[in-house]
C-alpha cells in the first residue's frame, strides 16, 4: 500500500504493521462531510424506489414467491464479485440434492451464503445486528467449504492485507487496520450500529458498508458478510417488511467504481462520491426489485390459469406456488410437499411437464430432477 496515495482528508491513520508495512485504521463513524445537492438528489430516488418496492412486499399473497428466488440471486452475485462463480441452476440443483457431489465446487459455497442469510434473518428475532451476530454470519458463511481453514465465525489474529492473488502484501492495494486496532474500531462499528443519528437511514447504510470493509475483520468472506449485512440492516430497522433488496447485482455491475469508490474514501475522504454512487445502487436495484416481481407474479398467474384450464386437479396448482420457492423437485420432494402417495405425486408432476412448466434434466430412469426452468430465466434475467 502507498502511503503517498493518502492525503491529509483520509478519514483515519495510517500505522505500521509488525511486519512492517502500512495499514490504515479508519476513524470512528460517523464523519464530517456536506450533504450536497446531488446527494439529496439520489437519496430522495432511493427513498422514492424504495418506497414502490416496500409496497410490495406488503401486498404479496405469499412472501416466499419473491423472498427466495431474489436470494439465491443475491447469493451468486455476491460470491461472483469474489471470483466464485456459479450459476443460479446449479444451485438449485445443488439444494434439491446436496448428496450429490456438484461439478462445479463453487456452488457449495454459494448456498452457505443462501443458509447465512436465512439464518440471519430468523436470527433477528432475537438478537439485533451485532458482533455476535456478524461472527455467528461469517460461520455459516465459510463452515464446510473449502475455506473453512480460514477461522470461521472469528475475527481474524493476524494481519490480511487486499490486493492480487498471488502476490506479496508490499503490493497490496489496501491494508486494513492491524489486529489491536481492528478490535478497537469493531468495538466503535458495533457502538455506530446502534446509535441514534439524524442521518438519514441510507446514508448511515452506506457508512456502514464503507467501515466494516475498510476494518476487514475476517481472515476471508468479509466483501460477502458486508453486503449480506445491508439486507439484514434494512430488514432490522424495519424499512422493508421482507428482503426484497439486494445490492450485489449493482455493484457486481459496476465492480470496479464499487471498488474504487471504497477505496477513494480512505485515501482522500470522498465521502459524497462513495454516498452517492450507493444511493444510485439502492434506486437501480429497488427498481429492478419491483419489475422482477411484476415479472415473476405474472408468470405464476399464467401458470395457474393454464393449470386450471387444463382441468388439472388442484395439486398441480400446489406444487406452482412450490416452484417459485425452489424452481426444481424430485418426484420424492413432490410426494412430500403434497402428502400423497408416489403414483399421485408423479402423476403431478407429469402434469406441469405436460404443460410446459417442468422440463426433466437428468435423462435417467430413476432419480430424476425436474426444473422449471422459465421461472428460473425470469427470476435472474440480466
Amino acid at each position: 500500500m502507498d502511503p503517498s496515495e493518502f492525503t491529509d482528508n483520509a478519514p483515519g491513520e495510517l500505522v505500521k504493521t509488525i511486519e512492517g508495512l502500512w495499514a490504515f485504521v479508519p476513524h470512528p463513524l460517523p464523519p464530517t462531510f456536506d450533504i450536497g445537492p446531488t446527494t439529496v438528489s439520489r437519496l430522495s430516488a432511493a427513498d422514492f424506489a424504495l418506497g414502490q418496492l416496500r409496497g410490495i412486499g406488503q401486498t404479496l399473497p405469499n412472501a416466499q414467491l419473491l423472498i427466495t428466488p431474489f436470494l439465491r440471486r443475491e447469493a451468486v452475485l455476491s460470491s461472483r464479485i469474489e471470483g466464485t462463480i456459479a450459476s443460479v441452476d446449479q444451485l438449485v440443483l445443488f439444494e434439491v440434492e446436496p448428496s450429490r457431489d456438484p461439478e462445479n465446487p463453487d456452488v457449495g459455497e454459494v448456498a452457505n451464503y443462501v443458509s447465512a442469510m436465512k439464518f440471519g434473518l430468523a436470527r433477528l428475532e432475537t438478537l439485533p445486528v451485532s458482533l455476535r451476530l456478524i461472527r455467528e454470519l461469517h460461520e455459516k458463511l465459510l463452515t464446510g467449504v473449502r475455506d473453512q481453514d480460514r477461522r470461521p465465525g472469528e475475527f481474524r489474529q493476524v494481519q490480511n492485507a487486499i490486493g492480487e492473488q498471488g502476490r506479496p502484501p508490499e503490493e497490496a492495494r489496501y491494508v486494513p487496520p492491524p489486529v489491536a486496532q481492528m478490535t478497537q474500531a469493531l468495538s466503535d462499528f458495533e457502538f455506530f450500529l446502534h446509535e441514534s443519528t439524524e442521518l438519514p437511514f441510507l446514508i448511515k447504510l452506506a457508512l456502514v458498508h464503507y467501515q466494516f470493509e475498510a476494518i476487514h475483520p475476517f481472515l476471508d468472506g468479509n466483501g460477502r458478510i458486508g453486503r449480506l449485512l445491508l439486507s439484514l440492516l434494512i430488514c432490522d430497522q424495519n424499512y422493508l417488511t421482507q428482503p426484497l433488496l439486494y445490492l450485489s447485482g449493482f455493484f457486481e455491475k459496476h465492480r470496479d467504481r464499487y471498488i474504487d469508490a471504497l477505496l477513494r474514501v480512505s485515501q482522500v475522504g470522498d465521502w459524497a462520491g462513495w454516498v452517492e454512487f450507493f444511493l444510485e445502487g439502492v434506486a437501480e436495484q429497488s427498481q429492478d426489485a419491483v419489475e422482477r416481481s411484476g415479472s415473476l407474479l405474472e408468470l405464476r398467474e399464467q401458470y395457474r390459469e393454464k393449470a386450471q384450464t387444463a382441468r388439472a386437479s388442484a395439486l398441480p396448482l400446489l406444487l406452482i406456488d412450490e416452484l417459485f420457492q425452489v424452481p426444481a423437485l424430485t418426484i420424492s420432494m413432490a410426494r412430500g410437499l403434497l402428502d400423497v402417495t408416489p403414483v399421485s405425486a408423479q402423476r403431478s408432476v407429469d402434469r406441469l411437464v405436460d404443460l410446459g412448466i417442468l422440463e426433466e434434466v437428468t435423462g435417467q430412469q430413476r432419480n430424476r430432477i425436474y426444473v422449471a426452468r422459465e421461472i428460473l430465466r425470469t427470476a435472474n434475467a440480466e
